[in-house]
């Protein structure tokens, strides 16, 4: 793997939200040379809402930084290499608060993105977070803490471990006629339970009715993090309508 451009910023909080997809409806999602990565019978799917501050050149020191608010639909997947299947996510798409990803993105930093507006009411445990980019629309209410409970992971440490093993997301390039990929690392990766007490998605809403079901959330905060292009195995992927 090699890493061709990148920049470094401090997570605020990470909410990462998760559905159960019948596979066949997840994999109408991807582009050729991408399958759903199936656990207990189902795609994963969800989508990931991130708050970042700091964000910087990763040769920069952190006297300054730009902030944003961002959300990223994605789709948990395998592909073939010569070194064997590897694991990672298709990213469907990616929206933004700020300016820059979406004018800079795919560009001078990775990942394309579209714009949004977010509204986040933030308490010390308790996030709620909408966003509306017109045709796209979120709305989430998520609070640390509680019981852990999905059908998909046995225990927050299996669905920290799978999370962490799909740091490699995959989307379209700028031009939708080939995809890229951008690797997510931290050297302090911490992840805390939570409980759902609403969600609202114009994407899974607008699948098939009972093919995506919500299994859980997990909540990450205050940590510094990379977000790099990086050089995989090639991949003869081919884009569909719905991975433009």
């Amino acid at each position: 793997m090699t890493i061709i451009r990148g920049v470094r910023a401090q997570l605020r909080r990470r909410l990462l939200i998760t559905y159960r997809v019948e596979p066949e409806v997840a994999a109408s999602l991807l582009p050729t040379g991408f399958r759903p990565q199936i656990v207990d019978g189902s795609a994963v799917a969800g989508v990931c809402v991130l708050g970042l501050e700091s964000i910087r050149p990763s040769w920069a020191r952190r006297r300054w930084g730009l902030r944003s608010e961002n959300a990223a639909h994605r789709v948990a997947v395998e592909w073939d290499t010569a070194d064997g299947v590897q694991k990672g996510v298709f990213i469907v798409g990616r929206h933004s608060s700020a300016w820059h990803p979406v004018i800079f993105g795919g560009r001078l930093f990775p990942g394309v993105h579209r714009r949004a507006r977010f509204e986040i009411e933030e308490g010390d445990d308790r996030y709620a977070v909408t966003m509306d980019a017109g045709e796209h629309s979120l709305c989430a209410d998520v609070e640390v803490g509680g019981a852990w409970s999905s059908s998909l992971f046995a225990s927050i440490d299996e669905a920290s471990d799978f999370y962490r093993a799909g740091r490699l997301g995959w989307s379209a390039a700028r031009g939708g006629r080939s995809v890229e990929s951008v690797a997510l690392t931290t050297d302090a990766w911490r992840v805390e339970n939570a409980h759902l007490h609403s969600v609202s998605s114009s994407f899974f809403d607008a699948l098939p009715a009972g093919s995506a079901v919500f299994d859980s959330v997990v909540v990450m905060r205050d940590l510094p993090l990379t977000l790099s292009d990086v050089r995989e195995s090639p991949i003869d992927a081919v884009l569909s309508p719905a991975g433009t």
